[in-house]
């Protein structure tokens, strides 16, 4: 039996072409068209059966991807979501994933592709790729840029420099021990243990160079 898979979408003729596509792909079939999250409320409201995936647009009038997934997530959160969508914000595609969204994919994606990621998340339940990875990796250190302060970010650029703890302490006229707390907090917030540790994690950030 086919896999049946809802697309969410507000461009008609794109949607139309994506339903061709999944339609030659063996297992998979397209039962229903939705140009927004409220169509595809309704669809749910009318007691229609659960399909086996959504593709879902993120930039949609009337009820965006964004609404749709946290409704899905409150009504039906084992519903199986791929976003399929031009949004790249790392922001987005990380609120997606932590709303139950099982895969987020760029339109401009390869068909072979698309329909690897199709199987994926029917065998495992999810899909990843570099555009999943590279966000979540870019999130991860936007939350580390966060937890410093102005003083730690000015230390960790000194830190980076041939500049003894001393020499640092007086280029930020401070005494040798609250550089030495500085330092201390740096290792408990970015998980290293010696100068070295973070000179490499400045660099491989972008935070300093050398």
């Amino acid at each position: 039996m086919n896999k049946t898979i809802i697309i969410v979408d507000d461009h008609k003729l794109f949607a139309q072409s994506l339903q061709i596509l999944v339609n030659s792909f063996e297992g998979f079939e397209v039962i229903h068209l939705c140009k927004n999250g409220e169509e595809l409320v309704m669809y749910f409201q009318a007691g229609n059966v659960s399909p086996d995936l959504i593709l879902l647009d993120m930039r949609m009038p009337v009820m965006d991807g964004m609404q749709t997934m946290k409704w899905l997530k409150e009504n039906h959160p084992q519903q199986k979501v791929l976003s399929l969508t031009v949004d790249q914000e790392d922001e987005t595609i990380i609120k997606m994933l932590r709303l139950g969204c099982r895969g987020y994919l760029l339109k401009d994606i390869d068909p072979e592709e698309f329909e690897y990621a199709l199987n994926a998340i029917d065998r495992s339940g999810y899909y990843s790729n570099k555009t999943i990875s590279d966000a979540q990796r870019r999130g991860e250190i936007k939350l580390k840029y966060e937890e410093l302060t102005n003083r730690e970010l000015e230390f960790l650029n000194h830190a980076c420099s041939e500049l003894t703890y001393k020499a640092i302490a007086g280029e930020m006229n401070l005494s040798p021990k609250t550089v030495e707390n500085y330092r201390e907090s740096l290792f408990n917030k970015l998980h290293v243990k010696s100068r070295v540790g973070l000179v490499i994690f400045a660099i491989k950030e972008g935070i300093c160079e050398v």
